[in-house]
């Protein structure tokens, strides 16, 4: 199965497996999913063994595993980061500033069932307000709309959060 054309073919998608799994494992872990995490990493650890225990076995005879081999690698980083960003596990907490709109933006975000925070700021152009929001990770890009769609000049920064307690998924804070 491992022979000829095929085996470069076969260790490369067993690469893009792998390595697609654990990156989604090492996102995990940094959420503190363990069991999650273990059982991810039990699946990836197992599919590496195979396709290295074939390239070991076909090496001398067909030195296109190598390459089999890499391309799998590289692919799976890619394949891996799209598939967690289109899952979008885990949280994020979104800084937001606008220098004439910040109330409409909060008040909009609240609207959209948002939890939001806002303290008063002062900056090199003097006072405003920061709105501070931690979101599931899959509702950012509807709540990036809602902000540009009120000030497409706010700043905006976004952080990976992991909310430690109190936090409330959908509830209004």
């Amino acid at each position: 199965m491992f022979e000829g054309f095929f085996g470069p073919i076969i260790v490369g998608l067993l690469r893009i497996c792998d390595v697609s799994l654990g990156t989604l494992r090492t996102i995990l872990v940094v959420q503190g999913k363990k069991t999650m995490a273990g059982i991810v990493g039990f699946f990836e650890a197992g599919i590496w063994v195979v396709a290295v225990s074939q390239i070991f076995q076909h090496l001398n005879q067909n030195p296109w595993m190598i390459l089999g081999y890499a391309t799998g690698y590289a692919l799976g980083n890619i394949i891996g980061i799209w598939f967690e960003q289109k899952i979008g596990l885990g949280f994020v907490q979104i800084n937001i500033i606008s220098l004439e709109k910040s109330e409409e933006i909060a008040a909009e975000l609240r609207s959209s069932a948002f939890g939001v925070t806002t303290l008063p700021a002062v900056g090199l152009s003097g006072s405003m307000n920061m709105i501070i929001t931690v979101v599931d990770r899959k509702k950012q890009r509807k709540l990036m709309k809602l902000v540009e769609s009120i000030d497409h000049k706010a700043f905006i920064s976004v952080q990976s959060s992991l909310p430690y307690r109190g936090y409330r998924p959908g509830a209004r804070i």
